[in-house]
Parts: C-alpha cells; structure tokens; sequence
C-alpha cells in the first residue's frame, strides 16, 4: 500500500521546481525566475509543457535534492578580505614559539605569593648595595620557579640542581668579597646558571642560548602574572580584603609597638635600627624600580621554569667533510710549528735563557711580558682553530675518526705546552714587578683556558655528550674559586712578602685595593701600613651601607681598623713607592724609602 492519494487529479511529488530554488538562493535578482524555468536566455515563462511533463511523470532515481547551477554573472560579489585576518593565516611561527613547547598552567598561589616577596625584598634590600642581600632575595625568586615547575609536572634533574646549586654557591662571593671586579662576575655567572637550570640545556646552542634565556620570558611572564591574578582576584574577592585588612592591622600594630619599645631601651632601638630596611621618601621612585624589577625578574624565571625553552632545538650543521689530506696537512703543519716552538723553549729553560737575553737586548721581565701575551692568544686562536677543524673533519668511517683525535689531540698537548710557558713567563714577571689585578685576571684566565684543552682531550677520548655542560661548568668553578680566593687580599699579601724579603713595594697602588687587603696590609711597619690604609679606611668611615648590603671581607677591615688606628703622615705618603713598569710602562721597580 501506499501513502499517498489517488485520483485523476494526484502526481506524486517532486523535488521543488528550479523556480522556488532560484526564489530562495542567496543573491537572486527579479528576471532569474523566469530564466531559470525556460533554460534559454531571452525566453521568459515560456516553458514547454512537454519538460514539465516528462520531470512530472519520471521521479528522480538515485538522486539527491536538486540544486541549480547559478551563473557566475548571478553570484554575488565576494566580501572585502581582511588584511589582519589574511596576514594571520599567513603567520609562521617564530622561533621561540616552536622552541617553547606549550603555554604553561595557570599560575599558582605559592608562585604569586613567592614573586611577590622578591619584589619586596628587592625593593627594601637591593637599594643600599650587594651583599648578603643578593642571595636573600635570590631564595624566594628561586622557590618560585620551583612552585611554578611542580605546578607543570616538571621534575627536578640532577643537572638542574647542580645549575641551581652553583647559582646560590656563586652569590656568596658578594656577601663574603668586598672587591667589585670578582662580585660583578660572581653575579653575571649565578645570573647564567640559574637561567641554564630553568631550561635544561646540554647541547652547544642550549649551553650558550640559554644562559641568556630568561630575557625572552620577562614580557610573557608578566602577561601570564597578571592574568593569575586577575582571575584569582575575579574569583575570591573576599578572600582578598581580608587579607588586604589582616596585612593592615599587623602593620599598624608592629609599627606602633615597635616604636613605643624603641624608645623605651636604646638597644632594642639600635638593634631594630640595624635589623630594619632604611626606606626614605627621596628614594622612593628607586624602591619602585628595584620592586619591579625583581618581580620582572622572578616572574621571568617562574614562567621560564613552567614553559621553558627547548634551546637544544636549534642545531647546527656540520660543514661539508673535508678529504683526508686537504683537511689533514694544514693541522699537522700547524703541529710542526708548535713542537719547534716548544722545543726552543725547553732548550731557554735548561740553560740558554741569558743568551737569549742577551741576543734580543730585553731585561727579564720584558722578555717574560713581551711572550705571555702572544701566548695567550696563540691558545685562544687554537681552540678556534679546532672548533673550525671540527666542523670541517673528514666523516667517512673509523679510519676518518682516527685520524682526526691524532691530529687534534696531538695539537691539544703541544697547546698545553704553550699555556704552561705562558704561565711560566707570568711567573718570572710578577717575580719582577709582583702582583696586580691585570696579571692575577689574564692567569686565571689561562689556567681555565688549559682546563678546556684538558676536557676537549677527555672528550675525544669518551665522546663529546657531556663536552658542552663540562666547559660551562668549569667556568662558572673558575669564576666561584676566583672570588673566594680574594683576589684583592692575595694582591696585598704578595706585595708584603716582596717586601720583606727584597724590601721594595708600591704604596700608591696598594692603597686603591679593597677592604679585602685590610688583613695583609695591617702587618706592615708604619709608615707603610698607615699610608696603604688611609684611603681604604676613608672609604669605610664614608659608607654607611646596613649589614645586608656589607660583606664580610668589608665587616673584618672595620675591626682591625678599629683596633688599630691609622696614623696621618699627610703628604708624605705620596713619596712612598711609585708605579713600575707595567703600570706606567717604564722599565723601572718600585721605590723603596728605606
């Protein structure tokens, strides 16, 4: 049975005509009715009764709703395109976008609690100078970053803590050196660690890239800061005046007590007076600055610990392998000429040394000056050299790797060679002219430079994996035992022992030193001690610098210089000791009054 009528009259039904298709398109025109129904351009309503006949009398099989075809001429124009909207569908992703993998979770309530006390303590510590209070407001930026990566589901590694680890280790040079030079590179160095253990990186690029990464995070790290806490502020608003009122009425009552005990014990009163951060109304604009900076800062480093940059994602190329003897002959003529340096060396040193002298007309410590210098960038120009020889080394199998860990490693130890000459010659100048803070930095400096030849032989013998983080590590070790050395107080004492035993010293340049040579220059007779300390202890009497921003090495000099009074000899003292030659480029040593 069907469903449908019968009768003389009934049809059954049909698609809608291509009238009502025409009738409900989107962008019809009067006339297009007509058009359509007789299929020929120019003829309207003239359809023949024979097609309609036939679409009536054949019902459609196997097909879908008919749907006309509407000329193009029909069609309405398209809408203007969007110029923003086309350039971002045409946008690549930057480089930092494809490096950082994900946006991190919201931030959480021990973050923001842990940001917002290293802007406080930047703002009321770090405006008196650099000591204790450097690592006091480094703590709270790092258990920020530390709240942040747990919230994200990252693990602490071991590499991260020994990234973290030598962070905190290098700012205790500040709280312990009075001296400028070895502070500003203890924080430069804590500064780079902390960046590489919030990123994770071992490869070169990640090792060099990521010690500067927190700088790419400091304006995301404020978006994601404002929005925590402008959705936690949408979400608990009561929670917040009460705390608002809570933190109020503790300060009033801190204050108000706190006053009424100071004035009743003048002990109680110095010691709130040490214990409290000077904060005045002059410097007000500078607190604000040191408040934003240190929640820059710890906002950069939280948001870098949740969503860190993969820097070990950029790689580079090696460059095209070079043939066995193209690559090879350069390096083994360069290793010729550093035996047949090496070995005129040894021959100065088992007994030629005065003849050689005495054919260049040089005094000792000119020849020693003259060749530490050319030593020293000689190893610099070496570890290029094989840096460039890397790239370029022949990749063809075994043989290939044979060749390249002779040649370089053979030219690794000759350049060993050339560093313990360097230091050699350093020695028998400052047996000279003893020592200052140009020769004790340049040393130190080639002391690490053999260390990395010691380590790029080390990796040619067990792999290079580790090479990378090796390196970094034993620079920010050099920079930590520099400053704990005191290189200041080292200076002194040295130039005492000179002292006692050839009886010359350079009063004028022992005076310029820091309170860390306080100790060594207090043993010498008067009126050397007085004249090497007056100008250290106007200096001191100057500061009035709290206990978080002295150093100890500053605290020490006060004690002995309070013990020890200096003496005033006036004028005299600018007869005592001139500069020598390295400080005034004449061939001349120090004067000695006596």
């Amino acid at each position: 049975m069907s469903d449908q009528p019968s009768g003389p009259n009934s049809r059954p039904e049909t698609p809608a005509s291509s009238e009502d298709a025409v009738k409900s398109a989107p962008g019809a025109v009067p006339g297009a009715r007509s058009r359509a129904a007789s299929g020929v351009p120019g003829r309207e309503g003239t359809a023949p009764q024979e097609s309609v006949g036939a679409a009536s009398s054949v019902p459609p099989q196997n097909a879908g709703p008919y749907v006309p075809v509407v000329p193009a001429y029909l069609k309405a124009p398209p809408p203007p395109s969007d110029p923003w909207q086309r350039r971002a569908q045409g946008y690549q992703p930057g480089t930092l976008s494809r490096l950082r993998p994900s946006e991190p979770p919201a931030i959480g309530a021990a973050t923001l609690w842990s940001v917002l006390a290293t802007g406080v303590l930047s703002a009321l510590l770090l405006g008196d100078g650099l000591g204790l209070n450097l690592l006091i407001v480094a703590v709270p930026a790092a258990l920020a970053a530390f709240f942040a990566a747990r919230t994200a589901g990252r693990g602490l590694r071991p590499w991260t803590a020994v990234w973290a680890v030598g962070g905190l280790a290098l700012l205790t040079v500040p709280a312990l050196r009075d001296a400028g030079w070895p502070t500003f590179l203890a924080v430069v160095s804590a500064a780079a660690l902390g960046s590489l253990a919030l990123h994770g990186s071992r490869s070169w690029p990640g090792v060099l890239l990521g010690s500067l990464g927190l700088f790419p995070s400091v304006a995301a790290g404020l978006r994601w800061g404002w929005r925590g806490v402008r959705d936690r502020a949408d979400d608990s608003q009561g929670r917040v005046r009460t705390a608002v009122r809570s933190s109020a009425v503790a300060l009033v009552l801190l204050v108000v007590f706190g006053a009424l005990f100071a004035s009743a014990d003048a002990a109680f009163a110095d010691l709130l007076g040490s214990l409290t951060p000077d904060a005045s109304v002059g410097d007000s604009p500078w607190r604000v600055l040191l408040f934003v900076l240190g929640l820059a800062g710890a906002l950069a480093a939280a948001y870098s610990a949740a969503a860190p940059v993969r820097w070990d994602g950029i790689t580079v190329r090696p460059g095209p392998a070079r043939g066995r003897a193209e690559w090879a002959l350069p390096l083994i003529g360069l290793n010729l000429l550093f035996a047949a340096f090496i070995a005129l060396q040894l021959a100065v040193l088992l007994g030629g040394y005065d003849k050689v002298l005495e054919e260049t007309g040089l005094t000792p410590a000119a020849y020693a000056r003259q060749g530490f210098w050319q030593l020293l960038w000689a190893t610099v120009l070496t570890l290029l050299v094989i840096a460039l020889a890397l790239r370029w080394a022949p990749r063809g199998g075994a043989r290939d790797r044979t060749l390249v860990r002779s040649v370089l490693g053979v030219l690794c130890v000759l350049t060993l060679v050339v560093v313990a000459s360097a230091l050699r010659r350093m020695d028998l100048y400052v047996d000279a002219f003893g020592l200052t803070r140009l020769r004790i930095s340049v040393t130190a400096v080639e002391l690490w430079l053999g260390v990395v030849l010691v380590l790029i032989l080390a990796a040619g013998a067990f792999g290079a994996k580790l090479l990378p983080r090796a390196i970094a590590v034993s620079a920010a070790t050099g920079v930590l035992v520099f400053g704990l050395i005191s290189p200041d107080g080292l200076i002194a004492e040295q130039s005492v022992q000179r002292y006692r035993s050839d009886r010359t010293i350079d009063i004028l340049y022992l005076r310029d030193l820091s309170a860390d040579a306080v100790p060594a220059l207090n043993t010498l007779p008067e009126p050397l001690r007085s004249c090497a300390l007056e100008r250290i202890q106007r200096d001191l009497e100057a500061s009035d610098a709290p206990w978080y921003a002295s150093s100890w090495g500053e605290a020490r000099a006060r004690d002995i210089l309070r013990e020890h009074a200096v003496e005033d000899h006036g004028s005299a003292c600018y007869g005592f000791g001139r500069h020598d030659s390295e400080r005034e480029g004449y061939e001349e040593d120090s004067y000695d009054p006596y």
